[in-house]
């Protein structure tokens, strides 16, 4: 399981009865997720009903200053209508609570099942979804900057050195080149709101074709929307097999302009975009299978899986896109 700060019964029950939200019936550690401790609560709720939340203990690559941001755009979004989940607060009003040095939030449990097979409906759904949440973020008061950065991405591959990446695999440090080229690359005059910046499937909830919850904005920040939609599109379009599957491409820019049309700037731009997005991937999949503790219940992830989509994308150029 990804939970790395363990809680005893009582330490559970004693947190959850700072909020407002009955007593506790029982916590379940969940195994998705690589940075942060996560279990599932269930509580007697406050009406008899019961109530299911999600608790989250952060422990790697979460700074406290940037909590305030990451739950109030969750409380924004909420409120503005997109399926997202509304952070409880504690019975002091406060977003988020201090438990053995480290910051937890409980969060509300949203419905739906993520997609491991998505299809072209689910996609299409996604990307209309992605733009209203970029809409919506228009008037969020608050900003943080992107620290997945492509500079940054080139810094966590140099960090690992050339002799880490050939532990990985002994093809990887090729990838540094690339990446010293995207590091380059200037995104700043394109359009920017508040953006996921993480928007894979496994942080997609649905119900069959519709989009019931999109969770885990741990990355989230004040960015180029089109760099959200390439993230995305990195994240979705491309089977088990490592193929690019059109059909899911078309889909989610049709769903995402159905929302919120792209400017000329930004298409011409996508395929870059696109290719930096995917060593972001590269950076942080290099990055967590080097520091993830062996004793770590967690799966890694491999990083090569984003070179083949970063070479996809760069052989490939606009028509992906058009």
């Amino acid at each position: 399981m990804a939970v790395y700060t363990h809680l005893g019964a009582e330490e559970l029950a004693a947190l959850i009865a700072r909020y407002d939200v009955g007593a506790l019936v029982s916590a379940k550690g969940i195994a998705e997720g690589i940075s942060n401790s996560n279990w599932l609560i269930e509580t007697t709720g406050t009406d008899g009903a019961g109530g299911r939340f999600i608790l989250t203990m952060y422990e790697r690559r979460i700074e406290l200053s940037d909590l305030p941001y990451f739950l109030g755009l969750l409380d924004h979004l909420s409120a503005k209508g997109c399926p997202v989940p509304r952070t409880i607060h504690d019975r002091e009003g406060s977003a988020f609570r201090m438990e053995h040095g480290k910051a937890v939030a409980l969060i509300e449990f949203l419905p739906g099942v993520s997609p491991t097979r998505p299809t072209a409906d689910q996609a299409r759904s996604v990307g209309e979804v992605l733009g209203r949440l970029h809409l919506a973020g228009a008037d969020f008061p608050l900003s943080r900057a992107n620290t997945m950065g492509f500079a940054d991405n080139l810094a966590v591959l140099e960090k690992c050195g050339e002799a880490g990446l050939r532990s990985i695999d002994p093809n990887l440090p090729a990838i540094l080149g690339p990446a010293r080229e995207a590091a380059a690359l200037d995104v700043s005059a394109l359009p920017s709101a508040q953006i996921h910046a993480d928007l894979f499937p496994d942080n997609t909830l649905m119900l069959g074709d519709r989009v019931t919850g999109l969770i885990d904005f741990y990355f989230a920040c004040t960015g180029p929307m089109a760099l959200d939609l390439a993230v995305t599109h990195a994240a979705w379009c491309f089977g088990p097999d490592g193929q690019y599957r059109s059909d899911l491409g078309t889909a989610l820019i049709e769903g995402y302009e159905s929302a919120r049309a792209l400017t000329p700037q930004e298409h011409e731009a996508l395929p870059a975009i696109a290719q930096g997005a995917c060593l972001r991937f590269v950076a942080s999949r290099a990055e967590d299978w080097l520091d993830t503790p062996d004793d770590a219940l967690v799966t890694r992830k491999d990083p090569l899986e984003f070179v083949a989509r970063w070479d996809f994308y760069r052989k490939s150029g606009a028509r992906v896109f058009a």
